[in-house]
Parts: C-alpha cells; structure tokens; sequence
C-alpha cells in the first residue's frame, strides 16, 4: 500500500505478532512489533509480490533468483532443518533447480540453505542475533518493474529522448564555441571514469566475497609489515612479506602486482581458498581489495617456508630434511590435491603445482598454496582448454600440445615434485652426468634394478627399513608422469599406493617428450640451441604466463 508520495506506507498491526509468519502479507517485513513495510527490493512488484512460476512446466532458463537482501530473519527459521550446506550460488542453483522452491534463506556464518515452498511475512532480526539472505525464484520478463522502481514509464522515456535530439543538436550549434574547453573537460571526465570504474570493481568484488575471510586496509596491512620491509619470497604475481596484526598473529603478505594480468588471479584465490577448508591447504586469513590497485592475501604465517628452500638446499643454515620428513611432506601434499579434486563441490585444479607452492609449517606439515592459476570443472566434464601458463618442468605435455587439462594435469606436476623430493634435486640437472641428467630416467633405471633407495640425494638421512618405502614412492612418481594421461592414477589413488594400502605395479619407462617439448618452445627462431642451452630453462623456477608462450593476446 502507498501514500500520495509514492512511498510505502506501513500499516499497523496488533503488538506481539511478529513472531508468526502470518503478521503481514506475503513478503512484507514486520517490525517494531506493529508496522509492516514493503523492503525496498520488492517494491517495484505489484502488492509487494514478485511473479513466481505457478507451476513446473516452466523452462529454468526462465527463472532467475531476485535477491530480496541481507540482514532478514523469517519465524519458521528457528524449526526448520537447513536442506543443504554450500556457498551462496549454490543454494540458489538447487533453489532454480528444485521445482518446489520458492524463496531461499541462506547464513553467511553456517552456510545453511534453506528453501521454502511458501512464505508468509519477514520480519527484521533481534539485536545480536543472525541475519539471513533472502532470494526468491522469479519469472524472467520483469524489466518494466525495473523502470518503474526508478520512477520511469514508457511516457517519461519518450519525453527524455526528445529532450535529448533537441539538446543534441543545440549541443552541435555550440561545438565550435567550447572546443578549448576539450581538454580540461576530458581530463575531469576520465578521473571520473577511474573512479567509476573502481567503484564498480569494488561492488562486483563484494559480491563474490560474501562469507568471505576478514577485509583488511591497505593501510593496516602496511602497518602489519611495517610498510613491506620484509621481504620473504617472489611469485608468478606478487611478492610476500612478513607481518604481524593487531592481535599479534604473525602472517605472510602476499601483495598482488601487475594488477592488470593479476586481477583475475585474486578473485580466484580469494572465492576458493576462502570456500574450502583442509589441513594440507593454506589458510587464508583475510584479504584486501583497496580500489584496483591495492590487492593483497592475508595468510597464515608458515614458519618453515616453502619446500624448495629444504629439498633444494637453497638455505644453507636449513638443516637436511631426513626421509622420514620428506616422505610426510609428499603425502601431505597428495592429500590436499586429493581433497581439491575429489572433495570439493566442483574440481578444483591447481594449475601450479611445484615445490615453491608446497608450505611447510613448524612440524613440517604440508599445506598446497598459491591458487591464483586455479580452473574449476563440472563433475562431469573429463578436461577443458585454456591458456598455457604455470611453471616450466611441471607442465603436463597435453597442456604444452594441446591447452587441454583436467585434475590429471595436476597428477603429473606432483609426480615431477615428487621425484624432486625423493632426489633433492631438480629433475633436470645439465651439470650431471648423462645417465643422471634427466633424474625421472635414472630412478627409473635404478628401480629396474632393484636400486631406489641409492637415488635419494646425497645429503637425505634414512634407515634401511625405509627402504621399501622409498621404492614405492619412485614408482608412484613415475606412474603420475606417464604421458598417456589415462595411466596417471587419480590423487586418492596416490594417497593409498604411498601409505601401502594397495599395492603398487612397475611402471612403464616415462616418456623423454618433456625435454624436447620445452626445447621447442623455447629456443629462439633460426637458432638450433644446443642442449645447454634449453636446459637452464626447463630446471629454472620461472613462471611461465600466457603472453611467453601463446603469444601476445
């Protein structure tokens, strides 16, 4: 109901009703125990009621979920078990995909998701208590309420265009008179533009966080790490420092830069690390997302660093990680993959698997991070096509052929740090002999032999009666990098074949593709590089992006 203003107008009600569903009519909030209101969201509907489908025959391309909005509560609530647990999307999938639902509440704290056939009035929710989101499935064909939620009908539209040819051509009559003012007006109009611009990132961005980890100030960050000073390693996108909150939580800074390549890669991290939960997966702590170009990663602070420092022997104050170490580390990090690919709601591959995204926490437990190269698939679909990037020595030779991957693409990366664990070397090594160069080669030869346990590197401490834990290890790392991508075992099977819960057959020799792939990509044109030459670029640990090997885009 509305007044001579055209705003709604509240009708009072008997006092102490708002705790039933039947205090208003359908979709009206009831508040302050006497007043019911039309929430803004609903007003462009005739008596506050969206067109809902009136039966199921109607094709879910035609349906769409009308957010009503945050920070409502509805009585039956409070006795009514949740029909699932999921992200907000989520809910509103299954809401759109089941023909009963007409309206879903879901909690940001719980992740409960709540549907509902019918629904009667809202009501606004008790001083410290939750608040739910509330969309309900709509008919599509609504853009004329859209129109006159702003005041505007098909007249009035009329009226404008009009206005606007005669102010046009008035405009066109004046041209030559303000053409000095072109510059001064086209710098103001392009500031304003930026800020347009970050504003409406800033608004899709908050959309997509929703239940989200803890948003920081840049400036709290700068505070944190007393502005970046400690630096403590370089990614694909961005550099990581040390810092410490307020609360005195030490954590690790990863601030985005290149924002125009690196935007997308944030988001990403952000939506998965802070939708999934798993003690091999780096905890995010919070995030920033300070205009366009302050993006920053809050995580948990892992004292040991990433796993290179350790297998690489990069730090020579680290002490030598003893089998037994190495063994918990690789398991670890499987179970995490494991738990990305085949646990999640959706596959989620990693794109980067390599040791500098393996961390290590103080009792040395593996938690998989850097998400920013992240792909997710539907349970149904085998592969999909996208860009080359990642890291050159732990690409899968489909993705360098092809640009097709799935979760067995990440299959292949931990096979090469697998064998990179076991050797304490890098896979490719020019400056060893030629039986050694190529380690996966020389395992394989050796485990041919009866001999595994001689490949570990030099300096790795391990008892005998490892022995045939280390055998079974190279071959579980030979079978994940197996050209033929159907032989590579799914990560959970890597999981049980390295803990010996099944047993583990001989695999075949590995393909010698990787080495002449990455010695075609690159070398120079017209130059016929020498083995040396590309080998310092298949062992390096530089990041490979889309521009370096697709071609500019």
């Amino acid at each position: 109901m509305k007044g001579n203003s055209g705003t709604p107008e509240s009708i009072k009600i008997p006092r102490g009703t708002c705790s039933t569903p039947s205090s208003c009519d359908t979709y009206k909030s009831c508040f302050m125990e006497n007043l019911c209101t039309c929430t803004e969201t609903l007003n462009s509907f005739p008596n506050c009621k969206p067109r809902s489908p009136t039966n199921c025959n109607v094709s879910e391309s035609l349906l769409r979920m009308w957010d009503v909005g945050l920070s409502l509560d509805y009585p039956p609530l409070g006795f009514t078990k949740p029909r699932l647990k999921s992200s907000l999307s989520g809910c509103k999938a299954a809401c759109i995909s089941n023909c009963s639902c007409r309206a879903m509440f879901y909690s940001n704290v719980s992740r409960n998701c709540f549907m509902f056939s019918e629904i009667g009035s809202l009501r606004h929710p008790n001083l410290g208590s939750e608040g739910y989101f509330l969309s309900i499935k709509v008919v599509n064909g609504t853009n004329y309420k859209v129109l006159r939620r702003h005041g505007v009908d098909l007249r009035s539209i009329f009226i404008i265009i009009v206005i606007g040819i005669g102010t046009l051509l008035i405009v066109s009559d004046l041209i030559g008179y303000g053409f000095w003012f072109y510059r001064e007006d086209y710098h103001k109009s392009l500031v304003e533009s930026t800020r347009d611009e970050d504003s409406e990132e800033e608004d899709e961005f908050e959309d997509i966080i929703t239940g989200m980890p803890v948003r920081y100030s840049y400036n709290d960050l700068q505070v944190a790490t007393r502005s970046f000073s400690v630096k403590l390693g370089q990614g694909g996108f961005g550099s990581v420092y040390s810092g410490v909150l307020n609360d005195g939580i030490k954590v690790a800074v990863k601030k985005l830069e290149g924002i125009g390549q690196g935007k997308k890669e944030f988001r990403a991290e952000v939506s998965i690390i802070g939708s999934v939960h798993h003690l091999h997966l780096a905890k995010l702590k919070g995030f920033c997302a300070d205009g366009a170009h302050h993006r920053l990663l809050v995580y948990e602070y892992m004292e040991n660093g990433s796993l290179d420092k350790w297998i690489f022997n990069k730090n020579p104050e680290n002490r030598p990680v003893d089998w037994e170490t190495r063994y918990k580390i690789a398991v670890g990090t499987a179970k995490g993959l494991a738990y990305l690919h085949e646990e999640c709601d959706v596959k989620i591959i990693h794109c980067d698997i390599k040791p500098e995204n393996v961390l290590l926490d103080e009792n040395f437990n593996a938690k998989v991070s850097d998400f920013g190269l992240v792909k997710l698939m539907n349970r149904e679909q085998s592969q999909v096509i996208t860009t080359l990037r990642g890291t050159r020595g732990y690409l899968a030779p489909e993705w360098i052929t092809n640009c097709t991957i799935s979760e067995k693409s990440d299959v292949y990366s931990y096979g090469m740090v697998l064998l990179e664990i076991i050797g304490g070397r890098k896979n490719f090594n020019p400056n060893e002999t030629k039986e050694k160069a190529h380690f996966p080669s020389y395992a394989f030869k050796m485990m041919e032999q009866g001999r595994s346990s001689e490949i570990l590197g030099s300096k790795i401490i391990s008892d005998q009666q490892n022995d045939e834990t280390i055998c079974r290890s190279v071959k579980v790392g030979l079978w994940c990098i197996q050209d033929e991508i159907s032989l590579r075992p799914c990560m959970s099977k890597v999981v049980q074949m390295l803990e010996g819960l099944c047993p583990v057959p001989d695999p075949p020799l590995p393909s010698q593709s990787a080495p002449r792939i990455y010695s075609g990509l690159f070398k120079s044109d017209g130059d016929k590089t020498r083995m040396s030459s590309w080998t310092d670029s298949y062992s390096s640990d530089a990041s490979v992006s889309a521009v370096q090997l697709s071609g500019p885009r």
